[in-house]
């Protein structure tokens, strides 16, 4: 029986009688089987291609006695002539901006990081015991990264580690204490951090706190603010260093679209705005300014560290994921899982936050603002690099104002 002829639009789609293949150089190229002849260019789109980075992870290329090239899964136990980096070909671009657009609402973080091997990379991943940052940690050492679980609950992140090992038991996986309430802690984490003298490649400021009652933190800061900005702030200005010496290197922080609806301007930016009293405190608006602080932290970081090998870009993870930040208020919870079927899974909120962590088309770029795993606009707010500056001095007197009373 024929197999049936399958209909489709695709530029990808090779016409009948064509293979595609890649030289040792890296280049695709595309062969004629009825003609005999070869070209470098698409027979259908006229684009070309090429194959990036090094091999997937558990991946070897061998040569026979024969001098023929076979590459060999050892993870699978396969052995094939093809590339396997043939499957993840990418257009010869012009500018970093001059991408197709491979992933989207719909994509897992495991599908982005498809096709690399993240072997020999550090990476830390704050509040890596639930949600996407544990998807989020789970999948960077599925594909060879040594994983830093920086946590306040070492139990949790503990039982986390031990079930990515069951289920790969080659994963890196170290968990090391971090408590956001606490810059004392922050502090701790920093120095044991360098203390191991591990380099530091990828920076994830995943943590973050919604919907809480009006708390101080012990350093006499409004908790939300501390734990969502500014405890993340200090901790990437104490390990900057390593970042840079480690470059080239990313941070990459979570934000919202919430930031979207953030009050902060450049007239009511003020220390007190940002870190209000009781009777100004409203839990939402505390989380929307948080956020707007990461897209703003993102935007005028970037431009500091960009020069040392250090890029930086903020992101919104997914619409309502159900999670355990509602977990402060019983309204929350069920509207959170009331939007549970509307919304996406762990592995879907991860992928944006992989993808600016591992993707190629960001290389050496930063600055910019992601969502469904691509560039978008901020608001107006996130944009305004006075602003973003404006935050930055803020946070530093802040900061040192506690670390003094400390």
């Amino acid at each position: 029986m024929a197999a049936p002829m399958i209909d489709t639009d695709s530029d990808d789609e090779l016409p009948p009688g064509w293979e595609e293949r890649v030289s040792s150089q890296g280049q695709v190229y595309y062969a004629n089987h009825e003609t005999k002849a070869t070209q470098w260019e698409h027979p259908r789109s006229g684009k070309k291609k090429q194959v990036t980075g090094d091999l997937p992870y558990g991946w070897e290329k061998q040569v026979t006695d024969d001098g023929i090239i076979i590459f060999v899964d050892h993870i699978n136990k396969k052995t094939t002539y093809t590339d396997p980096r043939l499957a993840f070909a990418e257009d010869e671009k012009k500018t970093p901006f001059d991408f197709k657009q491979k992933f989207d609402g719909n994509s897992t973080a495991l599908q982005v990081t498809q096709g690399k091997d993240l072997s020999g990379k550090y990476a830390i991943v704050t509040g890596a015991n639930s949600g996407i940052g544990y998807e989020t940690a789970k999948t960077l050492a599925y594909f060879g990264a040594t994983v830093i679980l920086a946590c306040r609950n070492l139990e949790a992140a503990n039982k986390c580690r031990n079930v990515i090992l069951e289920d790969r038991p080659s994963a890196k996986l170290e968990v090391i204490h971090l408590d956001l309430a606490s810059l004392k802690s922050v502090r701790m984490f920093a120095e044991e951090y360098r203390s191991k003298k591990w380099p530091l490649h990828l920076l994830i400021l995943n943590a973050a706190v919604f919907g809480l009652p009006y708390t101080n933190s012990e350093d006499d800061i409004e908790m939300t603010f501390q734990v969502n900005h500014l405890a993340q702030f200090y901790l990437t200005k104490l390990l900057w260093e390593v970042l840079a010496a480690s470059s080239p290197s990313r941070i990459v922080i979570v934000s919202s679209e919430s930031h979207r609806f953030s009050d902060l301007s450049l007239d009511s930016i003020t220390e007190s705005k940002l870190s209000p009293t009781l009777s100004q405190y409203q839990d939402l608006q505390a989380y929307n300014n948080s956020k707007l602080c990461n897209v703003l932290f993102s935007l005028h970081l970037n431009k500091l560290l960009s020069d040392k090998g250090v890029q930086c870009n903020s992101l919104h993870p997914g619409n309502i994921m159900y999670t355990n930040l509602s977990r402060h208020w019983w309204l929350y919870r069920v509207l959170f899982l009331l939007a549970r079927p509307f919304t996406k899974s762990l592995q879907q909120g991860a992928a944006t936050t992989v993808f600016c962590a591992v993707s190629s088309h960001l290389d050496g770029v930063g600055g910019l603002y992601f969502n469904n795993c691509c560039h978008c606009i901020p608001s107006t707010a996130g944009c305004n690099e006075e602003l973003a500056h404006r935050l930055w001095n803020l946070s530093e007197r802040m900061l040192q104002k506690a670390l003094d009373k400390g």
